[in-house]
């Protein structure tokens, strides 16, 4: 049976950006409202640039009874200059560390920005040799790489180069590895303006951890929606919401994953408007989540 963490969405800019909240607050409001089994941890948090933080994270988390199974990352293998490439290397390598340390399973990677000097063939290639060179170091610490269909960093420019689903099964279909797989992110394929359903059914071998949201629109249709979805920036007619209230299918995701043997982790990312919508979440997603893989 799966099991559920849960992702500080709400409070990215807070643990990120200006320190206004420390990773033991998160733990502790975490733990004491959430009925969930983990939680996901960013490398951005501002307290994690002090390595002795990995481990005292770990025990803070564990006294809880919990684990931190996931690591969430962005490398940005894309770029056309080498030596940057070489330097993402490196840094994705460093969060594999940290990973470690943290008790972790599985390290996100991402293929990187969709800029626009650099070629549909060149990126593919690009982000596989990188994502490969970042394999035998996951290996010996027991760690798999999570290739997540993602739709852009907090912190980036540009959308993400595999955002839409033809580039991003194209990358997946280049790498073969026991310690390589994809993080789902069904909410994100409605970005690309795409059909999660239809991406899913493509890598449900590949699967191993989910980012459990959920969309809504705010005005227009999926159609309008299509129309945007190159624009730079979030679409503005697309909005978080509580899982289970918005665009995505559990039923049918979670009977398709439950039909490979899927039984990873399922992280959720959602609560942009408070600690109350992602108890509500973690609830919806627990009682799918035994609908689904009954006992």
């Amino acid at each position: 049976m799966p099991k559920l963490a849960a992702f500080p969405k709400a409070y990215m800019d807070n643990l990120v950006v200006h320190g206004s909240m420390t990773i033991r607050d998160w733990v502790e409001l975490a733990a004491s409202k959430l009925d969930i089994d983990g939680l996901e941890f960013y490398c951005g948090f501002l307290e994690l640039e002090d390595r002795a933080m990995w481990c005292e994270s770990r025990k803070l988390v564990e006294d809880k009874g919990l684990s931190i199974p996931m690591l969430c990352c962005s490398p940005d293998f894309t770029h056309p200059d080498p030596e940057f490439r070489q330097q993402q290397i490196d840094l994705e390598k460093g969060w594999i560390d940290m990973t470690v340390q943290l008790g972790g399973q599985y390290c996100r990677v991402l293929s990187g920005q969709r800029r626009p000097e650099v070629s549909r063939e060149d990126g593919i290639r690009f982000a596989a040799e990188c994502i490969e060179a970042c394999i035998p170091h996951a290996s010996a610490g027991g760690v798999t790489l999570i290739l997540e269909n993602h739709y852009k960093d907090n912190y980036w420019q540009f959308p993400e180069f595999a955002q839409h689903m033809d580039v991003f099964c194209d990358l997946v279909d280049k790498i073969h590895s026991p310690h390589f797989g994809v993080n789902y992110d069904p909410s994100n394929t409605f970005l690309a303006g795409e059909d999660p359903l239809e991406l899913l059914d493509r890598v449900k071998q590949r699967v191993v951890t989910m980012h459990a949201s959920d969309r809504y629109l705010a005005e227009g249709t999926i159609e309008d929606l299509r129309k945007e979805e190159d624009s730079v920036g979030y679409a503005k007619r697309l909005r978080h919401g509580e899982i289970g209230q918005g665009m995505n299918d559990y039923d049918a995701i979670f009977s398709t994953l439950a039909g490979v043997g899927f039984d990873g982790w399922i992280s959720i990312e959602d609560g942009v408007d408070g600690i109350e919508q992602l108890q509500r979440s973690a609830e919806f997603l627990r009682r799918k989540i035994a609908e689904h893989w009954p006992k």
